[in-house]
């Protein structure tokens, strides 16, 4: 890497625009602005610097400010595509392959082609989570390559600086024949407006509010570990939050928790009493009819002997048990289970007779069909059997002649049903639903008789883990630092330089808000032979102050 010497010695790095040490123009461009360039304090920025190798040309793109807007800009797109279908955890489906159905069905061509590209899923699909690095790695690189520099200049700033420096900031001013020792009275004011004073050969330099430099890069690292986080979500068992329905009495595998295990042993629900006077839902209750005040559901979590084993979990060996409640999770190791929904009175089995259809004589024992693992063959007992031949949960109707069946949940079952008796050598077809038998076959001698049915409820749950929270919060918060620190404080510098035949220069500047270094540049010069500093970019300026707005 090349260097440039300054006339003062100090050699700085290729690229520079002012001498990190006195302040000098290096360059030509520097020298021909009227007002010093102290964005960077002109240091050199490595992509300003370094363009020669693959990993300069990588750096100098990600580094700039453009390449990250645009980043920004790709990541909110696509979260408003998003939007535009609901996302997968909102649709009813078990598995990849029946949300691809669904989105199908539902949504024609323009459904599947969002699924396929990973819409259907966005903060999970592996295009998102690059997005994301993408700008984290644009956050990075963009901070570095200009913090770096930045703090070398302030750290190696001198008191003295070079005439042309102070004569290219914005606020100026410079008093000729001044015999009086203006800079011992300008120190004592400065530390009174809790300035960082340091004097040397002739020369002051007032600092104030430096840390508020940093703010911005403050952000950035609390930005940058808050997109950690986000990305950290796709790494397995980081990340859970699954949905499952649990019915009273069923064990089911928890979704995102391997080798554990639930039993809904009961579901309570229990509703305010509309006879009771002082109940707050009075009123509403009259309007509604009924409104819950509480639901939950016990459970008992186990764990598989051989939860390594896909599919085989052995013998379940209980952990503990508990009741899951509103906005009040049963919780295990990392995991929180919450209720969030429950389904009352599902059909769980249905009990028949097989009749004489004309005498509605009963023959054989009543046979119990479980809506949820039915059984294939019934032996009534004297010869009487019937066999279930195709079992429809959720019956909507004939296509085709072919009965079909929306979903697995028996909200309106229907049975495909052959009866055999010891008088009939052929067995004899039913299509029989909750209030309806069809004869598909032509006339029958018996039939299939509803005597009953057992309902149960059912628990809506969804398991959330979430082992980024922590340093979603730790970014969030260093993120909030950074608003306060760069928003609410700003750095002010003030130079004074007295030379032996009287000539006073004064300097000013800030990194935003321009009135508060002109308020305490009014303090400093206020009763000197010194006249009051000149705004050269906007000369026009007011630079007078009252007395009552001396205090900054």
């Amino acid at each position: 890497m090349k260097t440039l010497e300054c006339k003062c010695g100090h050699i700085n790095p290729e690229g520079t625009q002012l001498c990190e040490s006195c302040g000098r123009p290096l360059t030509e461009e520097a020298r021909n602005k009227p007002l010093a360039d102290m964005r960077y304090e002109g240091s050199a920025r490595r992509s300003q610097t370094y363009n020669k190798t693959i990993i300069d040309k990588v750096w100098n793109f990600f580094s700039s400010v453009k390449v990250g807007m645009w980043i920004i800009v790709a990541i909110l797109v696509a979260a408003a595509i998003g939007t535009i279908l609901p996302q997968v955890f909102y649709v009813p489906a078990n598995n990849a392959t029946q949300a691809a159905a669904y989105y199908e069905r539902v949504y024609g061509t323009f459904g599947k082609i969002y699924n396929d590209l990973g819409l259907s899923d966005l903060y999970g699909s592996w295009w998102f989570q690059g997005l994301i690095g993408l700008l984290g790695i644009s956050l990075i690189i963009a901070s570095l390559d200009r913090v770096i520099p930045l703090y070398k200049s302030l750290k190696k700033q001198k008191v003295r600086r070079h005439l042309s420096f102070l004569q290219r900031q914005r606020l100026f001013t410079k008093a000729e024949g001044v015999q009086e020792d203006v800079l011992t009275d300008a120190e004592k004011k400065l530390k009174e407006l809790k300035y960082t004073v340091r004097r040397e050969n002739g020369a002051l330099l007032a600092e104030k509010g430096r840390f508020s430099r940093w703010g911005p890069y403050v952000n950035h690292l609390g930005l940058i570990i808050f997109l950690g986080g986000v990305m950290f979500r796709a790494i397995p068992g980081w990340y859970v939050d699954e949905t499952m329905w649990l019915r009273e009495g069923e064990t089911l595998a928890v979704p995102g928790a391997p080798g554990y295990y639930l039993e809904n042993n009961s579901f309570e629900f229990d509703v305010y009493d509309p006879t009771d006077s002082n109940e707050v839902f009075s009123d509403a209750i009259e309007r509604v009819g009924t409104i819950a005040s509480n639901y939950q559901t016990n459970l008992t979590l186990y764990r598989g002997e051989n939860e390594e084993i896909t599919g085989d979990p052995g013998e379940l060996i209980e952990i503990t048990e508990g009741p899951t409640i509103v906005n009040k999770p049963f919780k295990f190791e990392s995991y929180n289970i919450y209720q969030v929904d429950f389904r009352l009175d599902e059909l769980r089995s249905m009990t028949f007779q097989l009749q004489d259809k004309e005498t509605e004589e009963a023959f054989g024992e009543q046979f119990t069909i479980d809506l949820v693992n039915p059984e294939s063959d019934y032996d009534l007992g004297d010869g009487y059997r019937v066999e279930l031949v195709n079992y429809y949960a959720d019956f909507t109707g004939f296509e085709d002649g072919e009965p079909q069946s929306k979903s697995p949940i028996p909200n309106n079952p229907a049975f495909l049903i052959r009866m055999f008796t010891p008088d009939n050598p052929q067995p004899e077809t039913s299509f029989v639903l909750i209030r309806e038998t069809i004869e598909p076959f032509g006339e029958n001698e018996y039939k299939i008789a509803f005597q009953s049915a057992e309902t149960r409820d059912i628990s809506g749950l969804t398991v959330r883990k979430d082992l980024t929270l922590p340093i979603l919060m730790v970014g969030g918060i260093i993120f909030m630092i950074g608003v306060v620190q760069g928003s609410y404080w700003n750095h002010r510098r003030i130079w004074l330089q007295q030379t032996e035949d009287g000539v006073v220069y004064v300097a000013g500047h800030t990194n935003k808000n321009w009135n508060s270094v002109k308020k305490d540049l009014h303090i400093v010069t206020k009763d000197t032979q010194i006249p009051r500093p000149v705004d050269q970019q906007d000369p026009e300026a007011d630079m007078d102050f009252d007395e009552g707005d001396e205090k900054s």
